[in-house]
């Protein structure tokens, strides 16, 4: 019998990590040889270099305008949905028999969002949790309550 193969996405909005159990007493290892770094810069540094000027009719005084997008939101998107690809590419290519996410809840949703359908069905668990910055140890004993591992 072949054994179900599980990955499990670790990630928040700037990394990720993703690891591979084959099954209860099998442990955790990498599924991929690296980790998933986005862009971490403030918001502050994303987008425009400075806002522009306006001046109000009512005050004659400049005032600078806001941006009109979250620059900072809007990467942590795009990050989840290069993992996505990933992840479908490897669900297409049958790497993986059953999928466990663990993120805050907004990256879980930006994931959720642009999963394939492949990638989706496979799906078993869902963590709303940042493990991100525990030990490979550490995120085997959370898991294990949940999925086998």
């Amino acid at each position: 019998m072949k054994k179900k193969i599980t990955w499990i996405l670790v990630a928040d909005g700037a990394r990720a990590r993703i690891l591979r159990s084959e099954g209860w007493g099998s442990g955790l290892e990498p599924a991929l040889d690296k980790e998933f770094i986005g862009d971490r810069r403030p918001t502050r540094e994303i987008g425009a270099e400075r806002p522009g000027r306006t001046r109000p009719s009512s005050t004659g005084q400049p005032a600078a305008m806001e941006p009109k997008a979250d620059w900072h939101r809007l990467e942590k998107a795009q990050f989840a949905k290069s993992l996505s690809h990933i992840l479908d590419e490897a669900a297409l290519a049958n790497r993986y028999d059953r999928l466990v996410l663990c993120a805050p809840p907004q990256a879980l949703g930006d994931l959720r969002a642009a999963l394939g359908k492949q990638a989706h069905d496979r799906i078993v668990a869902e963590i709303n949790k940042d493990l991100t910055s525990l030990p490979l140890d550490e995120i085997e004993k959370r898991l294990e309550q949940v999925v086998p591992v």
